[in-house]
């Protein structure tokens, strides 16, 4: 998580309580009502950061745009009925990781979006997104071989080093997660929720969301204990677009969700290509229209992987030898040097990182890409290891 220097003097907890710091007051701000992802955005921007604007609202100096509808309880009433620190701790506990925009640790493909998240949590690890990631899509009111496509397409992609991107969505989305985390590989598949990280939504998935956090991350954009409401589909839609370079859509009806996202992608110049599937069949329809208005067609992983270029998989670490492991570089802060020593020798995952340097995630983030540039650590499908120092 992060905190870092100046944690103590951020913005007020309630009642004049203890000060929040960056991250609690973060996770404060995605939680006031009537809250989404334009008005939280200028929010940030225009105070400075998550405590700058959390101050302002608890003093009155920033208040709802017009946009949002007068019933909703004013902002400073909010904030100071709510307990930042209180919220960022049950964060804590519930292993969610917190960043915004600025952030070393926010998702670099988000962060040049049109309309970006403000806010993420996760829970798992976000070094699955370093690897190419294809969103694998379609109906929850599929037929019986279009989840087996599904299934097939995402464990090949998987296995050929793809990060499979899906909305945790029953029918396809549901199959392809499936098939991704069958791969057996780190960095498999990432769910993007529409409800908090920590409220399974279907309830009937709460199972594979917990398997999709093992080998890869859940994430979204509502605050921790938030309800998948209804607006939010369309905006995690927007998320997995932003996030993908290829949108496959393997099932869609004529109006199904699913075009929503290619709308998204389409917008942000991301390709999209779909699974042609029988005429005749509702649940292909709208994939079928794709195809008509000149959408590529996927047969297999191999026309996904095709039409990333020239992409490879990325090889396997190799160990460092035994030769290089005494030693501290003298030049390292701290910080530094503890980071480095939590590193292994064989690949280890971030949360490993991070529990054994006992220190904030978004600080151990910003010391790994220091580490990363100066040739100390190498980073591979979101694993971290040691190099000859």
């Amino acid at each position: 998580m992060s905190g870092g220097p100046g944690a103590d003097d951020g913005a007020r907890g309630p009642a004049g309580g203890p000060p929040a710091d960056e991250e609690a007051a973060a996770i404060a701000l995605a939680g006031l009502p009537g809250i989404g992802p334009v008005s939280l955005t200028h929010l940030l921007r225009s105070a400075g950061g998550p405590r700058e604007a959390w101050e302002a609202i608890l003093d009155g100096r920033l208040e709802r745009p017009g946009s949002v509808p007068v019933r909703t309880v004013p902002w400073a009433l909010a904030a100071r009925r709510a307990d930042p620190a209180r919220r960022r701790d049950s964060a804590l506990a519930a292993g969610i990781a917190t960043t915004w925009l600025g952030r070393p640790d926010y998702p670099r493909r988000l962060v040049s979006d049109p309309l970006p998240p403000p806010v993420l949590f996760w829970r798992g690890e976000l070094g699955a997104l370093r690897r190419p990631c294809v969103a694998v899509i379609g109906t929850r009111h599929c037929t019986p071989s279009g989840a087996r496509l599904a299934w097939e397409l995402a464990r090949d992609l998987a296995s050929s080093g793809v990060c499979v991107v899906s909305g945790l969505a029953l029918g396809i989305d549901g199959r392809a997660h499936l098939g991704a985390i069958t791969a057996g590989v780190p960095g498999a598949t990432v769910g993007i929720a529409a409800s908090g990280v920590d409220v399974a939504y279907p309830r009937r998935h709460a199972a594979l969301w917990e398997r999709v956090v093992e080998c890869g991350a859940v994430i979204s954009e509502t605050a921790p204990g938030g309800p998948a409401q209804r607006w939010r589909f369309p905006a995690r839609n927007r998320v997995i677009a932003g996030l993908v370079e290829l949108v496959v859509v393997v099932e869609s009806h004529v109006a199904g969700g699913s075009l929503l996202t290619v709308e998204s992608a389409l917008q942000r110049g991301v390709e999209v290509r779909a699974v042609p599937g029988p005429v005749g069949s509702a649940a292909s329809e709208g994939s079928n229209q794709l195809l008509v208005e000149g959408a590529g067609p996927v047969r297999s992983a191999a026309d996904v992987l095709d039409a990333l270029g020239d992409f490879r998989p990325p090889s396997k670490p190799v160990p460092a030898g035994p030769g290089h492991r005494s030693g501290r570089p003298t030049s390292l802060a701290p910080g530094a040097s503890r980071v480095l020593e939590a590193v292994g020798w064989i690949p280890t995952s971030l949360n490993q990182v991070v529990g054994t340097a006992a220190l904030p995630l978004g600080v151990v983030s910003a010391h790994l890409e220091q580490l990363a540039a100066a040739g100390l650590v190498v980073e591979e499908r979101g694993w971290w290891q040691r190099r000859g120092g």
